[in-house]
Formats: structure tokens, sequence, C-alpha cells
């Protein structure tokens, strides 16, 4: 009920912002797909497994997907309990030590929790034969809501509709439609909402020879509005991505924007056809070209990075077919490989799977004032940008807290000592950080 009467103020007040009201964290990357929220506000500096901890849950079990948040429900993925348990990790390492393949209980699950309290509210399961890939399992892609339904995809291919009560509205597979996943490292790509539809990317090569697609997916129906599919001459892991589509303006009409396989696509809204590609993103034709950050946009460009950010090419989207040689603003090597960048649209913010924090200028892709060396670590996490600062994640669970302009002052370093891979999220006064053992409301 409070969720409807938030929804409903908002709505007759007038005050969308983006893909949802203020306060919410609907997906992947947050309400602008780029890591930032403009409404969250007194967000915490400090903390630690106890201070400024308005609760703790203890998780079903694992997960590297982002929490996501509306209005009075925070929503998270999950392992079945007693997925590989106990699962212990390398501080600092980045690997866990586990099988590929997994044993026993493999279940997956979506949960919500009650924001006050952190209380299940409900459980409902979205997936089976669970499996590990080195870092993650098949709960890695995040879900994504609009307020009135929710959406989960399973690195096992399951898409699933709820509502807000948790009754599933609709389920289909899409290994069983269209065959199996062939990333080397399995599948964790989250869909993006859009409107009326869902997009889903499967970019994959290294273990099947099985092409490549793009799909849009009826958010009601679940069934398709389109799918086509993505050629690549990537060779051996290459073509493998598990990034996120994101939507872009091109002469004030939007497009879908897809990057990996060595390549950035533009595609028809309505109908998935391929409008223009620029190559680049693997100059010398290596065979383990694997990416994995998602791109971002600031105003009429986009920037998209390769493995271990080499290269990282900021580019103007638009034209017809091969792009390549013209589209390219700027070009260099100061990109990420796992963390997505994020940018408050005067800057463009970086950090390296290293914990090595670099401002760009959007225009030159010039560095601005000096790099940060942040907590120590490994990086998989993608940064938060919000209230004024920058919320950077490792491994280990230890978030620096920068301001975010070019002086890059460290204001915090939080440790939980906790291994994580999943991003923080920001919503009103509130961060939320999904760890292997739990997830916290920090306030």
């Amino acid at each position: 009920m409070l969720r409807s009467i938030v929804l409903s103020v908002f709505l007759l007040a007038g005050l969308a912002f983006a893909e949802g009201p203020a306060n919410n964290w609907p997906q992947w990357r947050g309400p602008n797909h780029n890591g930032t929220s403009n409404t969250a506000a007194a967000l915490p500096v400090r903390w630690s497994s106890t201070d400024h901890v308005k609760w703790r849950v203890k998780a079903e079990s694992w997960s590297a997907a982002t929490p996501i948040v509306w209005d009075d429900v925070v929503l998270v993925t999950s392992a079945e309990a007693g997925f590989n348990e106990p699962l212990k990790y390398e501080q600092g390492g980045g690997r866990l030590n586990a099988r590929p393949e997994s044993t026993g209980s493999d279940k997956l699950y979506l949960l919500a929790l009650n924001r006050e309290d952190g209380k299940v509210l409900w459980k409902k399961e979205t997936g089976g034969h669970n499996k590990i890939y080195r870092k993650h399992n098949m709960a890695s892609p995040s879900p994504v809501t609009d307020g009135d339904k929710i959406w989960v995809l399973t690195g096992v291919g399951t898409l699933t509709a709820f509502d807000f009560q948790g009754n599933q509205l609709w389920q289909r597979d899409l290994q069983a439609d269209y065959g199996q996943f062939g990333l080397n490292w399995g599948y964790a790509s989250s869909p993006k909402l859009y409107k009326d539809r869902l997009f889903v990317q499967v970019l994959h090569g290294m273990t099947t020879d099985d092409p490549s697609y793009v799909m849009a997916i009826d958010k009601d129906s679940g069934k398709n509005i389109w799918r086509v599919e993505r050629p690549t001459d990537a060779p051996r892991e290459s073509p493998d991505n598990y990034a996120t589509p994101i939507v872009i303006q091109v002469d004030g009409q939007p497009q879908l924007l897809v990057s990996g396989g060595d390549y950035a696509t533009g595609h028809d809204i309505n109908t998935g056809k391929e409008l223009w590609r620029l190559g680049g993103f693997n100059p010398t034709a290596d065979g383990s070209y694997r990416t994995i950050a998602s791109s971002v946009a600031v105003g009429d460009l986009v920037f998209t990075s390769s493995r271990e950010g080499r290269p990282f090419i900021g580019f103007k989207p638009g034209g017809s077919g091969d792009v390549t040689g013209k589209a390219e603003v700027w070009t260099n090597n100061m990109g990420p490989d796992v963390p997505s960048p994020t940018t408050d649209g005067k800057r463009l913010y970086v950090v390296n799977d290293r914990g090595i924090l670099s401002v760009l200028d959007p225009k030159t892709g010039e560095v601005i004032g000096e790099r940060k060396r942040l907590e120590p670590g490994t990086y998989s996490a993608s940064p938060l940008l919000a209230d004024g600062k920058i919320y950077a994640t490792s491994e280990d669970g230890a978030t620096t807290v920068v301001r975010a302009d070019e002086s890059l002052e460290i204001l915090a370093v939080n440790k939980l000592d906790e291994y994580t891979l999943a991003s923080p999220a920001a919503a009103g006064n509130q961060i939320f950080i999904r760890t292997m053992e739990y997830v916290y409301c920090i306030e």
C-alpha cells in the first residue's frame, strides 16, 4: 500500500526521474543507467559492519547482483542456501576456492526485503542448475523493475516476471529457445528496461558456434518484439561479453547501443536492425579480448572500454554501416576492465581493477588532475556516484568514499571484511551493499 501511495503522489506531482521516481534504484547502474543518482542525499560517509547500519540481513546464499530498490521494497537475487558451502575465498586475491560445476543445492531465487527492517517479504524460485564460474554464479544478473512488475534473468537463461506480491506473471527459458549460452565464464548480463520492453543481449562464442543475438521482449507478455543476430569476426574468447546494453539518443531518436565482440553497434529500437558498427576495440585480433564493463553516454558521446581498458574509445554514435575511423573522438588506454565507468555529465570517473581512480574529460579523454589510489585490493564492483561523492567497493568489502571533483579527496575507507562483487546502490539517504554473507542498508 505504501508503495502505491508514494508512486501515485510522484505521478500526480509530475516528478518523474529517468525511469522511476526519486529515491529508487530500479535496475543495474540505477535510474540513469550510469551508476548515478541525482536525488540521493545525506548519504553516509563512514560506517562499519555495525556503525550506521540500519539493518543487516544474512543472505540466503551469495550473488554478485546489485540490489534494486523501489519505494519500501529491496530486491536481491540469491543462490540457494547450502550452495557449494562452505565457500572460501582469498582476501585480495580475487579467486574463489570453488569448482566450475556445482553440486548439491542449485536453485536460484529472488528475494523481496522490507526496506524498513530488512525482513524477507517473500522468496521466489527463478531457476535451477546453478553453477560457479570462478568468481560468480548464475545469480549474477541484476533484477529490474518499473514499480509495477519485477523481471529477473538468471545466468542459466530463465527470464521471469513477478508482481510486487511475488506472484509469477510469466517465465521463459532463453537457452531452451535459442541454444546454450557459450560464454567462457558464464552468463552475467542484466536486462535493460526501456518503456514497454526489456532488452537482452547474448554475446558469446568461446564455447559455442551459435551466433550472438540481441532481443527486445514485451515486458507484459514475455513475448519477442524482435530478435536479431549480432555477427562478429572476433576470435576464440573475444566474442564473449558480460555487459548490459544502453539506450542512447542519436539525432533526437533513441537507439539501442550494444558493445562487445570487438564492436559497438547501434540498433533500431523498433526492429533491432543494425544501423551502424564501430570497430577498433581489439587492434591485434587477440583471442582473449572478452569484455565486461558496460558503456556510458554523456551528451552525444558514448564511451566504451575493451579488455583492461586497452583501448578505451570515446565516439559519436550514428551514421550508417561501418563507421570505424570516422566516429572516434578520442582513444586512450585509460579505461576499466570489469567496473563500469560513471559520470556526472562533466567528468568521466573510471575505477580500474587495481583500485586506481582516474577522472577524464569526456570531450578529450585527457586525465583531469592526479589519479588517486583507493584502498588496495581488487575491484570488480562498479562505482556509485551520488550526493557529490564516489563510492568504490573492493572485493574485500572495503568502500572508499571520494569527493566527486578534481581534488578526489578521500573522505573515508569503510571496511566490511566480506567478499563483495555486487555494486553499491543509493536511494534516498541510504546505501545498499550486497556482500557474500549479507545485505546491508547503511544510513
